[in-house]
């Protein structure tokens, strides 16, 4: 090649490198016109045909295929609605049915089951809305908190325990609480506000006292060369983190807290039980009592169970639960975003107080 030619090539540049791709794409002209071995105009033309048929028929088996996706979503879609659709009516119907009855008079059953927390089916909101559906039906003889909890969070027990006593001020219907396996701690200071407070002999009653749990792994965490990071604003915001050790004003801190936690839930009982109390000097010590022993000791005003209180109250069994359907779908949102925020270290407190057996 002449030294004009390079300089041309060079000087075309892409150009001439898209003309070669070009080139090769398209049938030549020159070919085409001079016959002979290479293709006619029918030959060009019919390649053309063929190839605007491979188009169009890749074009088609796209659509379809897209339109297989979109129906396989939408149907995907329509049975997750149908499933929810499907729950809701279901919870609306046993939401309605609680406290729906006949003239028949009937104990209005509340359940507290399980340890006492926001989010959990003891909360407070919900054993508020059975107790009023309970109180509101004139076909309840009374109302009666049944009770199967180890306790739990301070500020439900309060709610629950401040609404019976509101309650019992707008009319003369008894609140009854009937405790079966357990009714301890923040369970206990739930049922100290009802008017009496029934066991069974072997129910396990009282454990009135206030707990902070945590460990303490400070040494631990060195053995193992590992360096704990923990950033805050405010000298005492980790006070309570496992990994770090507490300093005797945090530890005499925390205690006051719990001490102050302490003398409400004893306030409260003595406002709830009144006189019946007796004056053993290990009655607010946290112990737990048999549900016999807490008859003597005054926690519990006779042993009976739900049976029997409605036989001796009504005649007969007669029960009806007033205890709102719980969501499915909130309780798993609401255990799906606890878990997260335990693993991504964003829990508000380490080590809550809790009215509850440890």
């Amino acid at each position: 090649m002449s030294d004009e030619r390079k300089d041309d090539a060079w000087t075309q540049g892409p150009e001439v490198d898209r003309a070669a791709t070009k080139a090769q794409r398209e049938p030549a002209r020159d070919d085409v016109e001079q016959g002979g071995d290479s293709a006619t105009p029918a030959d060009v033309q019919l390649a053309q045909v063929r190839l605007m048929d491979r188009w169009i028929g890749g074009v088609l088996a796209e659509q379809r295929r897209s339109r297989r996706w979109k129906i396989f979503f939408r149907l995907l879609f329509a049975s997750l609605l149908l499933a929810g659709l499907a729950l809701t009516v279901y919870a609306m119907f046993l939401a309605q049915g609680a406290g729906v009855t006949d003239s028949q008079r009937h104990l209005g059953i509340v359940d507290v089951d399980g340890p006492i927390d926001a989010g959990g089916p003891a909360s407070a909101e919900r054993i508020i809305e059975g107790l009023h559906r309970a109180w509101d039906d004139d076909a309840a003889e009374a109302v009666v908190l049944r009770i199967n909890s180890p306790g739990g969070s301070p500020v439900q027990s309060q709610r629950v325990y401040e609404e019976i006593r509101y309650l019992q001020t707008q009319g003369d219907k008894p609140i009854l609480a009937v405790i079966e396996d357990i009714g301890a701690s923040g369970a206990y200071y739930m049922a100290s506000a009802a008017d009496r407070i029934y066991a069974s002999p072997s129910s396990l009653v009282g454990s009135i006292g206030v707990i902070s749990a945590s460990f303490g792994l400070e040494e631990a965490i060195d053995k193992l060369g590992v360096e704990r990071r923990v950033f805050t604003a405010g000298e005492n915001k980790a006070f309570l983190d496992p990994f770090s050790e507490i300093a005797p004003d945090q530890r005499a801190f925390w205690q006051s807290v719990l001490n102050a936690t302490h003398q409400q839930f004893i306030e409260a009982v003595k406002t709830g039980r009144g006189d019946s109390l007796s004056d053993d000097p290990r009655l607010f010590s946290g112990l737990v009592w048999t549900g016999e022993q807490a008859v003597d000791l005054g926690l519990v005003d006779e042993t009976a169970n739900l049976e029997q209180l409605s036989r001796q109250r009504l005649g007969e069994i007669s029960l009806e639960e007033y205890t709102p359907a719980l969501d499915p779908w909130a309780i798993f949102s609401d255990r799906l975003t606890s878990a997260a925020a335990h693993w991504l270290g964003l829990q508000a407190s380490p080590s809550p107080l809790r009215y509850q057996l440890p």
